[in-house]
């Protein structure tokens, strides 16, 4: 199996695309991408609304943000890979009319069904065991990833501050896995944890229900870290 070190990953990867980054995940993962140095395309149901959020990000960051362009999802749908960051309820059927598009492509899965009840959130579980798992079932050929599920989307809009976490991984291609690794791995200050295969998305999915409530309570923004592991370097795990 051919690993790609995180600088690889920039040039296997001319683009990402973003669907769905008109909203809070999807500008935040898009600005945060393309201040990278990834090539990234803003999409959205409509080009205009794409242009404007693309325009917004531009006149904040500058430069940060020079790889940041804006699309509609179909273009957006026929990069390398691929990132649903549409809402979690518009999520799957999204996907099922991209799914001819995203055949063969990574794609990455990153929202998480929740619901608020009172002062907490709840996980909103789809039959097919988690939100990730139904997207791949919305896409059967593409190769899906879980991750991000518990960076909050302001984290990633922040540009001007560092992000802090690890992020949990998991798919059933290998090769797709190690590559979201390595994206992950080219972001600092975060570390990408392989979790195997889709199957574990469910875990992943419903403690961020605890993570926000935990949040909400606390008036905070944490995050995932795990302990024991400071020595941990992303190679180690493949």
């Amino acid at each position: 199996m051919k690993v790609f070190t995180g600088v690889a990953c920039h040039a296997l990867l001319v683009q990402i695309g973003v669907l769905g980054a008109t909203g809070p995940a999807g500008r935040g993962i898009a600005a945060r991408l393309a201040s990278l140095g990834y090539e990234v395309l803003a999409g959205s149901r409509a080009l205009e609304r794409s242009e404007s959020a693309v325009l917004a990000l531009q006149e904040k960051w500058g430069n940060k943000v020079k790889t940041l362009f804006p699309v509609d999802n179909d273009s957006a749908a026929n990069c390398e890979m691929v990132i649903v960051a549409t809402n979690w309820e518009a999520a799957v059927d999204t996907t099922i009319l991209y799914s001819s598009a995203l055949a063969g492509r990574t794609v990455i899965a990153m929202a998480n069904g929740l619901e608020k009840v009172g002062q907490e959130f709840r996980p909103v579980i789809p039959p097919e065991g988690s939100l990730s798992a139904a997207i791949q079932a919305a896409a059967p050929e593409a190769k899906v990833v879980a991750a991000f599920q518990h960076i909050p989307a302001s984290t990633f809009a922040a540009l001007d501050k560092k992000m802090e976490g690890d992020v949990v991984v998991c798919g059933d291609d290998d090769d797709a896995r190690n590559v979201v690794l390595d994206l992950v791995a080219s972001m600092p200050d975060l570390r990408g944890f392989d979790a195997g295969s889709l199957v574990n998305a469910v875990g992943i999915e419903t403690f961020a229900a605890d993570l926000l409530s935990i949040n909400l309570r606390h008036k905070g923004k944490g995050t995932l870290r795990f302990l024991g592991l400071e020595g941990y370097l992303p190679e180690a795990n493949r």
